[in-house]
């Protein structure tokens, strides 16, 4: 996955794709984007193709058509975008001090939760 973020058109296949819970055809997606906007089929299935040969979608072929789904879940996208800009903001005790100064006080009580949960879990052998 050589890119941070998608393109638009990338983005809208991609929430649709996370939100169903099998594998898609283009033509799944396609009747539902094109409900909201007008698209070409061929548009979508290049989309879909592009996203599949970029690493973000998995197919395999159902009869003469192509079945798509997320190689990965919305929340691991976003903890790998998280990690991604982790590695690469330079020094991490300011970007951790960064991210946390933004942190709404529900956010931050989300974090201590987890954050021991992740311990106490650590701590079992």
């Amino acid at each position: 996955m050589q890119q941070r973020g998608f393109g638009d058109l990338e983005a809208v296949v991609m929430d649709l794709a996370w939100e169903h819970d099998a594998p898609v055809l283009v033509r799944e997606l396609y009747d539902e984007i094109s409900m909201h906007r007008p698209i070409a089929y061929t548009t979508v299935m290049s989309t879909m193709d592009n996203l599949h040969r970029k690493g973000w979608l998995t197919r395999d072929k159902t009869g003469k058509a192509y079945r798509y789904w997320p190689t990965m879940t919305r929340a691991e996208r976003s903890a790998k975008l998280m990690r991604d800009a982790l590695a690469s903001g330079g020094d991490a005790d300011l970007v951790l001090t960064s991210f946390l100064e933004q942190m709404t006080p529900e956010e931050a009580g989300q974090l201590r939760t987890v954050l021991t949960r992740l311990a106490r879990r650590r701590k079992t052998p």
